[in-house]
């Protein structure tokens, strides 16, 4: 089965599309969406992980700024690069000329069979420029499974998730066409952890990528240990394993809408669990077997590490 996945690549990005390529799933194609860092930056960084792990599926460009809002990023978390480390980089790399994301997408859509799966591991920008311009084409979607928003709260504000934040006019857009949005969201991903025991293993491996792989895990680790945490929420990476292993999370009806307006809650995800307030139309996913998704997620990225 072919999927699509639409990525502002950084590391936990990186992990989680290695997540998909171990998996049973092919990869269709990929589109590049500003987030983790402008999108220069994302091409730039998508461009070395192609070298790198010589990724063969087409990588398209897609937006480089929010549907309204001005352009705002995780580098003050991530660094420059949108991919903390421990001192290793990426190597340099350049992307093949392809068509654009806008028309990659529709291309997809048009002539795949169902299913019609997307991953979705930043903001929704991509994905709401289809709804708007090619709505036919947006409802052959049939899975569209989404990194982001917070059921109880943000991490970028106290409200809102980062992917939320950076464009939370594409999410109302997305929920307003009525995609099949499955969220993934903050509460979610928390059960998912990447702990420093789980770095040497990827390091043993030996393969010629062994050794930046635990420099990125170490780097991505040293987020949450600067705050005073032994372990860090593998974000995307969770995404993923519920996206290639659906039987081991728990996805829930509910109503999900976007906060728009706010100084101190634009971004934030209003989810309504309670039947006959208002008519539910999305999904978020509510629990997951963490022993299975941390395995899917590191036999994964230790098979890489061992090529």
């Amino acid at each position: 089965m072919g999927v699509w996945i639409d990525t502002d690549v950084g590391f936990d990005d990186i992990a989680a599309i290695l997540v998909v390529r171990h998996s049973t799933l092919a990869i269709d194609g990929v589109s590049l969406v500003f987030g983790n860092s402008p999108l220069d930056q994302v091409i730039r960084n998508a461009g070395g992980a192609r070298a790198a792990f010589g990724w063969d599926f087409p990588i398209h460009i897609g937006r480089a700024l929010p549907v309204l809002a001005p352009l705002e990023t995780a580098q003050s978390i991530l660094g420059e690069t949108g991919i903390p480390t421990a001192g290793r980089t990426l190597p340099d790399g350049t992307l093949p000329h392809t068509s654009p994301a806008f028309d990659a997408l529709c291309a997809w859509l048009e002539t795949s069979a169902a299913p019609r799966r997307i991953l979705a591991l930043g903001p929704l920008t991509n994905i709401a420029a289809l709804a708007l311009a090619r709505p036919d084409l947006a409802a052959r979607i049939d899975d569209l499974v989404w990194m982001g928003g917070g059921v109880t709260s943000g991490n970028h504000t106290a409200s809102a998730e980062f992917n939320a934040l950076a464009d939370p006019e594409a999410v109302a857009i997305v929920l307003a066409h009525r995609l099949p949005l499955r969220m993934v969201d903050l509460d979610l991903c928390r059960k998912v952890l990447l702990e420093e025991a789980d770095i040497a293993p990827v390091r043993a491996a030996g393969g010629r990528n062994a050794e930046m792989l635990a420099d990125f895990l170490t780097g991505f680790l040293d987020i949450g240990r600067k705050r005073g945490r032994t372990a860090m929420a593998f974000y995307d990476p969770a995404a993923a394993a519920a996206f290639v292993a659906e039987e081991i999370a728990t996805f829930t009806h509910a109503r999900i809408d976007m906060e728009l307006a706010g100084q101190l809650t634009r971004g934030r995800t209003v989810v309504e669990t309670r039947p006959g307030r208002r008519a539910f139309n999305a999904h978020f996913a509510s629990d997951i077997d963490s022993t299975r998704a941390r395995a899917i997620i590191f036999e994964a990225l230790t098979r890489e590490a061992a090529q």
